[in-house]
């Protein structure tokens, strides 16, 4: 690493490459919030849509709208937005359970965070669901193409067909696999469907709002997404979403309720105006999160960390891969996020075990709702090659202040 730094925050800031990234992400948000505001004002958003229901949660008329808004925005037959998913984990898992029947095929493009691993072992042991993972040697498009074609070939040679099949937009733990942008997602999802007669779920996480268009329009059937990340803007409490087909939706809300209930029942938990408002300003904290990253990964290219994506390069989701020496490198990391935080930032993370992975976890977040990505922090599994994942910034301002105290002293 340099000695010396040579440049300051404020000067990379101002370059003219980072400010050309920055006008970009100007128009993507307000081609965003005109979709947006399009959706409320379609489906009349009233204040009494922010008043709650009680009990059983019937007739829930905010409930409805909610839903539809989001059906709205991604461009679906349905939706389904509830406080009560656990995590974009849970909403992923009610979906794979209610579109799957006992001995049916599941297919993965690529393998799924490690949350989704117990999942996919209980979709083995309880339903019998048949599964194959297509893991290609490169995940660069034309490469990736070429390979899925050849593997498709050899599955209609062995009369193998699928049920099923699951893409995820964001690379999770991956330090290999990029993070694929939606018209990377529409090529594939047009070469399955044309050599396949399958449904297509897309893993949503991460990636709202980051580009103008979302996979729906191309051809996904349904799609998760977590309300901790994008779409809740940082003020929603907690939940998840699902958007498709009406038929799909209907099914994974079955997991969540029970068969013949749907999503026609269930309260909200005092949450109805927090998720209006969380989807009206998701475009806006979106933008402020990619500024973040942008400002980040040019931070770690000046340190001369590798890093990925390059402060260039078009987005699709709001996480920067930065790569590390050692596990001590990772814990330094950490604590100089942890102690510039405007939450526990008198406290020393560690790494420990957390539910679904394999691997001891490090994680810097001084967030005010816990665990949510859509606020600066950053994490990774205590492993080789030693990534850590930055992701999140409600304020521009803020993570330029830990950027500028990283640059300095790390």
């Amino acid at each position: 690493m340099k000695s010396k730094r040579t440049r300051s925050i404020e000067k990379i800031e101002a370059s003219q490459a980072v400010q050309a990234k920055f006008s970009e992400l100007e128009e993507i948000a307000y081609f965003n919030h005109q979709k947006v505001l399009r959706a409320f004002q379609k489906n009349k958003v009233a204040s009494e849509h922010f008043f709650e229901s009680t009990g059983y949660g019937h007739d829930d008329l905010g409930r409805q709208v909610l839903d539809q808004v989001f059906a709205d925005i991604f461009q679906t037959e349905s939706a389904l937005v509830r406080s009560n998913f656990v995590s974009g984990t849970h909403a992923i898992s009610c979906a794979l359970f209610g579109n799957l029947k006992a001995g049916e095929s599941l297919l993965l493009i690529g393998k799924l965070y490690d949350t989704l691993e117990p999942v996919l072992q209980e979709l083995q042991d309880k339903l019998k669901v048949n599964l194959l993972i297509f893991e290609p040697s490169s995940w660069q498009l034309d490469l990736l193409l070429v390979e899925l074609k050849d593997f498709l070939l050899s599955c209609q040679e062995r009369k193998k067909s699928f049920d099923l099949i699951c893409l995820q937009r964001s690379r999770g733990y991956s330090a290999k696999r990029p993070s694929l942008k939606v018209k990377e997602l529409q090529e594939l999802i047009f070469l399955l469907k044309t050599e396949l007669r399958a449904k297509i779920f897309v893993d949503n996480c991460y990636g709202e709002f980051v580009e103008k268009e979302e996979i729906t329009e191309f051809g996904a059937d349904l799609i998760a997404g977590s309300l901790i990340k994008n779409p809740g803007a940082g003020i929603v409490k907690s939940g998840a979403y699902l958007a498709g087909k009406k038929e799909l939706v209907q099914k994974a809300a079955a997991q969540l309720t029970a068969p013949g209930i749907f999503g026609e029942g269930g309260v909200c938990f005092g949450q109805k105006r927090l998720l209006f408002q969380g989807i009206y300003l998701a475009p806006m904290i979106t933008r402020e999160i990619l500024k973040s990253m942008i400002l980040a990964a040019r931070v770690f290219q000046e340190l001369e960390l590798e890093t990925e994506p390059n402060f260039k390069a078009k987005r699709t989701d709001i996480i920067q891969r930065v790569q590390l020496k050692d596990e001590q490198q990772m814990l330094r990391f950490c604590e100089i996020l942890q102690k510039h935080s405007p939450v526990d930032s008198h406290l020393k993370p560690l790494p420990d075990y957390s539910p679904g992975y394999q691997s001891k976890v490090i994680m810097a977040s001084g967030t005010f709702i816990q665990g949510a990505t859509s606020e600066l922090s950053a994490d990774g599994p205590i492993r080789e090659p030693f990534c850590i994942y930055l992701q999140g910034g409600l304020s521009y301002l803020y993570s330029k202040i830990f950027l500028e105290k990283l640059l300095k002293i790390f």
